[in-house]
């Protein structure tokens, strides 16, 4: 019996997703939005499409799958974009398939869910406090240094984050969110350098994981503007191993039984120590999965489109190989609406992005040194060359 694989996509993503899965002889269904209807989506591998105002409104989203499900055996549901997450969850939970359930779930959605599970298993995290009691506000802010961030507990990256330094600028704030203040949580901020594990989970075993450094903090870079850079971390440095280790114990405890997981830690420049930030069960976005595969060999996407066809299958899922050479990314809004980089032509120059209003590169090497360099250099430039800004969002939009 053929395989059948329905994708939610409430963003323009996962088209690798969706073409390993036909490659490897799926039947497969995206659900995506009416708004995405003119995107680029590889329909040589879609077999149907269905298109819905919003793929999280219930009950709407049950309804609609669960008619689907009258004439299609679908085998499982998979979440392209992370705003898709639960989504998926509550439909596997409705329509009893394997997967993972809304509890999972919370761990990869909810920022509070996530930091009171990763501090109940030890891991280090700043310190922070839900938006529900107003006095344990009060003492948090009382005894906790600023500055503090307030973060939305279920958006994703650095949207809706708001920096405060003194007590008095978080009320006004949450007298505008009114009943909508709990769904935020206040956290220290911890100045320090940013890193993210892109990882390849099967069976609760990471059997794959690629650590690599921010150039600047994406909430900086979300907010103030600028270049987007990050690349890879050397091989068996003390800070790859660290985080080796950081990703095992956070995956473990957040439970973590198979797929793929973008998980991002900071290194306090107070103490050096490594605290976790936050974790998702979906492949990095921005290009990130592009630079992993440019400095592994290994494209997430379609290793786990790999994975989900053998559970179903019965079969066992066999890694491709793995190479350790090293990459970077470079990103950045731009002023002119189709920016020229023909100027920035070393050979070790790999993707070019093409996107209007963007400017995208990635550079690979087997040398790190060379790879820093070319930041080093492309960076400044291309923030002269090219950048603009746009206001940050607090929310996606509609």
């Amino acid at each position: 019996m053929t395989t059948t694989i329905l994708c939610l996509a409430s963003y323009f993503k996962g088209s690798r997703f969706l073409q390993a899965c036909k490659a490897l002889g799926c039947h497969t269904i995206l659900v995506t939005t009416e708004k995405l209807k003119d995107e680029a989506w590889p329909m040589e591998a879609i077999d149907e499409r269905f298109l819905l105002p919003r793929l999280n409104q219930q009950p709407d989203i049950t309804h609609a799958i669960s008619y689907l499900a009258r004439t299609r055996m679908i085998d499982r549901i998979v979440a392209l974009d992370d705003y898709d997450v639960e989504t998926a969850a509550a439909l596997r939970e409705h329509m009893r398939m394997p997967g993972m359930g809304d509890s999972t779930a919370r761990f990869f959605r909810d920022k509070l869910a996530m930091r009171v599970q990763a501090r109940t298993h030890e891991l280090p995290v700043p310190d922070f406090v839900p938006v529900l009691n107003h006095d344990r506000l009060h003492d948090f802010m009382a005894q906790t240094p600023p500055p503090w961030v307030l973060k939305p507990r279920s958006e994703a990256s650095a949207m809706g984050i708001k920096k405060l330094h003194q007590a008095d600028e978080l009320w006004p704030l949450l007298d505008t969110l009114g009943d909508r203040q709990s769904y935020f949580l206040l956290e220290q901020f911890l100045p320090g350098d940013v890193y993210h594990v892109d990882s390849i989970v099967v069976d609760e075993q990471v059997l794959f994981a690629a650590a690599s450094k921010y150039g600047l903090p994406p909430m900086t870079v979300y907010q103030g503007g600028g270049v987007f850079v990050t690349s890879s971390l050397p091989y068996g440095d003390d800070e790859e191993t660290a985080l080796q280790e950081a990703n095992r114990r956070l995956l473990a405890a957040m439970g973590m039984r198979r797929g793929v997981t973008h998980a991002e830690f900071i290194r306090s420049h107070a103490d050096g120590r490594f605290y976790f930030l936050e974790v998702a069960a979906r492949v990095g976005g921005a290009g990130i999965d592009l630079m992993v595969e440019h400095a592994t060999g290994v494209n997430l996407w379609e290793e786990w489109a790999k994975i989900e066809v053998a559970q179903v299958r019965g079969r066992a899922y066999a890694l491709p190989p793995v190479r350790q050479q090293y990459a970077a990314l470079i990103v950045t809004l731009a002023r002119q609406a189709w920016p020229d980089t023909t100027a920035y032509n070393d050979p070790e120059v790999v993707w070019r992005l093409h996107k209007k209003h963007h400017v995208g590169l990635i550079v690979a090497s087997p040398d790190h040194a060379r790879v820093q360099a070319l930041i080093a250099d492309y960076a400044p430039r291309i923030a002269a060359d090219f950048t603009a800004s746009a206001p940050p969002l607090d929310r996606p939009p509609e």
